[in-house]
């Protein structure tokens, strides 16, 4: 098998296992708190990354502390996973997930709105387009149904959800000024998101017993969206000569992730939702396509 045919092995594997997470949050959510599922999630995550790095020999970094990265890892911790993974979460214990999983696609377009005060560039027309056709895309979505109604359920649901998206965007753009490995970023960040977590616990919530369903899924979560998955899709990376034919190859989680949903859970799947998940992947794609005109 050539470099090409693993690199897409690699990101297929990466987003067949993504499309699952979806629903693992909602059943993990029937038994614990957003934090608690957030608090064991991470602790697998740290355990998964930690056996990653020893075998990449990436171990080596990850024992080389310094304050510069420590600092960093605290800053960045703090958005993701903790903030990013509680608005989430708590998005998806008020939501469907059919609604829940793709307003939080919206990233990619917040990132883009969000570049322009942070990194100081410009606002171009079709990232302007591009904005308003997320946005539709998210009411649509958001209508459970009912385009015409103009009756939005359950309005903070959508607003925790679509806000995850704007504190992924920030994440990314903070993260970028950290130039350890990405293995030793993720790791540190989710120590920290996970001290985070613990005492957000001790506050404002309780550590109760749990059913083994709920261990499970949670695990699950810890394993595949925040671990491992993280593996696949940095060596399909790796191997691809090309990252925007495999970035792009993403947008098909969030379609393939209905399947789950719909056999698992056993949403009926509303035709806005569809439409709007549709308009916020054509969204992304509006500002690739005017730039690939340019070339």
């Amino acid at each position: 098998m050539n470099n090409k045919n693993k690199s897409y092995t690699y990101a297929l594997s990466a987003i067949l296992l993504w499309s699952t997470v979806a629903t693992a949050f909602k059943v993990s959510l029937r038994y614990m708190t957003p934090e608690m599922l957030l608090f064991i999630g991470g602790i697998t995550a740290i355990v998964v990354l930690g056996f990653i790095s020893f075998f990449t020999g990436d171990y080596k970094n990850i024992l080389n502390l310094d304050a510069k990265g420590l600092k960093s890892s605290a800053i960045n911790g703090f958005l993701n996973p903790f903030l990013y993974y509680i608005v989430l979460f708590k998005a998806y214990s008020m939501l469907p997930a059919q609604i829940a999983q793709p307003l939080n696609y919206l990233w990619p377009i917040m990132l883009i709105l969000l570049s322009v005060p942070l990194l100081g560039q410009k606002l171009k027309l079709e990232s302007v387009i591009s904005a308003i056709i997320g946005f539709v895309g998210v009411y649509v979505i958001s209508t459970r149904g009912d385009i015409f109604g103009f009756n939005i359920e359950n309005p903070l649901g959508v607003i925790l959800a679509s806000a995850s998206s704007i504190i992924w965007a920030l994440y990314w753009i903070f993260t970028q000024k950290d130039k350890r490995p990405e293995i030793v970023k993720l790791f540190y960040n989710f120590l920290f998101g996970v001290f985070y977590t613990f005492i957000y616990v001790l506050i404002f919530s309780e550590f109760k017993p749990i059913e083994n369903y709920g261990y499970i899924a949670s695990i699950y979560v810890g394993f595949f969206e925040m671990g491992i998955t993280f593996f696949l899709w940095m060596k399909a990376m790796q191997l691809s000569k090309r990252n925007d034919e495999i970035s792009n190859l993403v947008f098909l989680s969030p379609f393939l992730a209905l399947i789950f949903i719909y056999f698992i859970l056993h949403e009926q799947i509303y035709y806005t939702t569809y439409i709007g998940l549709v308009l916020i992947v054509s969204s992304i794609f509006v500002k690739q396509i005017k730039l690939s005109k340019k070339k």
